[in-house]
Parts: structure tokens; C-alpha cells; sequence
């Protein structure tokens, strides 16, 4: 394994500014994966990745190590970094010292909606966004599309947040989802406070998209008048409403329990 010990090499230079710049990473097709538990996640469902990086010190500690070894073994790129850059490098605070460089997929997206979905429009927050990506996954649901303005799914907050769901789920971003929801196959569902009909009444044993919106201003209008259906989520306290990542784990799983009750 190559060990880097200077500021002024080029590889390192590399890192930084794909560490730092989402606008490099978008550029280069590349995330950073930092963290044991993304590396193995990783390396379970999409293989090895295009470069492993390991801070010096963190080569003794033995997850780094079976991580290394199985990298080498996938003949991935293993790069070794002095503390110092790996510090400066790594976007993760008293981590373990260790992040994976891998190409960012790019699924091609379906010309129609015919599986159970998540549509997301102009979610904010990295955490909600993860937080749901991990509900999904869980969940059974393969396909995410976000739109314009959705936080971006890569970034290391949202991957941190999503645990691993990303490897497991066909993301799709930029997406025009007025158009996708006028060719989908499938019901489009959307939750409001003002619906007559509750979750629970409706019928979710079939494939279902749901549409899910802004933290605070929720789902656009255009994408509100393209639901073929609006749900509430009822509750008993004061709250007005959910955050936007429990209520879909709410929908979700309320959709999973009727898949799977009769079995």
C-alpha cells in the first residue's frame, strides 16, 4: 500500500477537494463513504470499492484491517495517509480512520411507476433524508426519485444517516416528478391534515408511490393535485403535524403490516 506523508502530493490534494466540495464529487462521479460500518455495508452489496483509504494509525485496528484485506483482494486502490492528512481529509470527527472513494451509481430510471416508490420534493434536512432512505430500504421499497431541490442523497450527512440504505435502493435525482407521476401505473399517495380518509383505511396491499414534501411547506401544489389520493396519519396529541421522516416511517411500515398480514 502506497503511504502518503506529504501536503503537496497530488493524490492527496485529490482527496481534499472531493472531501470538501460536493460540486468536485458531482464533477468526478465519486462519493466518500467514511466509516467502518459504510465500508462493510459497501463491500456486502455493491463489492469493492475504487479506493480505500486508511489513516496510518488505524491499520492495527482489526475491522480496518479484514476491510483492507478484502479490498486488496478486490484489487481495489489502498492508499495509507499520516494522521495529519487523514485528518484534514476525513469529514467524521473521532472516527475510526478509514473511508471508501467509490464511483456514485447512476441508475437508469424507469420510464414508469409501476413499484412501490418514495417521492421526495424539496426535503431540506440530511438527516429527514436519510432517516427515510433507511425507512425505504427497510421497508422493502427499492426505487427513490427526488426532486430539484432535494437535499443531495451523496453527501456524507446523508449517507451517514441512511446507514447503508443507499447501496441497497436505485436513487434517483433532478427528477421532474410532475411528469413521473403523470406515467405512473400505480396509486400516488400524500398525506395531508385536512384528508377525510386515514392511513389505516386505505387499502395498501398493492404497490403504492408516496409523495412526501418540504419540511415546512410539504408538498408542492402541482405534485398535491397529482396524488390520486390524500391520507391523514391520525394522532391524539397537540402536535399539528409529523416530521416528515416519521411519518413516513409510519406509512411505510403501516404498508409493509398490511403486505404482510395475511401471510
Amino acid at each position: 500500500m502506497k503511504l502518503i506523508t506529504s501536503k503537496d502530493n497530488a493524490l492527496f490534494k485529490d482527496l481534499k477537494q472531493l472531501a470538501s466540495s460536493s460540486q468536485a464529487r458531482r464533477r468526478a462521479g465519486q462519493s466518500l463513504l467514511d466509516g467502518v460500518h459504510l465500508a462493510q455495508a459497501w463491500l456486502q452489496h455493491r463489492g469493492a470499492p475504487q479506493v480505500c483509504v486508511v489513516a496510518e494509525s488505524a491499520q492495527v485496528h482489526p475491522e480496518v484491517a479484514a476491510i483492507l484485506m478484502r479490498c486488496e483482494e478486490g484489487r481495489a486502490q489502498c492508499l495509507v495517509l499520516a494522521d495529519k492528512l487523514y485528518d484534514a481529509v476525513s469529514t467524521v470527527e473521532n472516527g475510526v480512520g478509514l473511508f471508501f472513494l467509490v464511483a456514485t451509481p447512476d441508475p437508469v430510471a424507469p420510464k414508469a411507476l409501476k413499484e412501490s416508490a418514495v417521492l421526495l420534493d424539496g426535503l431540506q434536512d440530511p438527516g429527514n433524508l436519510g432517516s427515510i432512505l433507511r425507512s425505504a430500504a427497510a421497508a422493502g421499497v427499492r426505487q427513490v426519485f427526488c426532486a430539484p431541490g432535494t437535499a443531495a442523497a451523496w453527501s456524507p450527512k446523508v449517507l451517514r444517516a441512511g446507514m447503508g440504505a443507499h447501496f441497497v435502493l436505485d436513487i434517483f435525482e433532478n427528477v421532474d416528478l410532475v411528469a413521473l407521476c403523470a406515467s405512473s401505473r400505480i396509486p400516488l399517495l400524500a398525506t395531508s391534515s385536512h384528508a377525510a380518509q386515514t392511513l389505516y383505511e386505505c387499502d395498501l396491499s398493492g404497490p403504492v408511490a408516496w409523495l412526501l414534501g418540504h419540511e415546512g411547506q410539504g408538498v408542492s401544489p402541482a405534485l398535491q393535485d397529482a396524488a390520486t389520493q390524500e391520507v391523514v396519519i391520525p394522532h391524539l396529541g397537540e402536535m399539528e403535524s409529523l416530521n416528515v421522516a416519521a411519518a413516513a416511517a409510519v406509512c411505510l411500515f403501516e404498508q409493509v403490516r398490511q403486505r404482510t398480514a395475511g401471510r
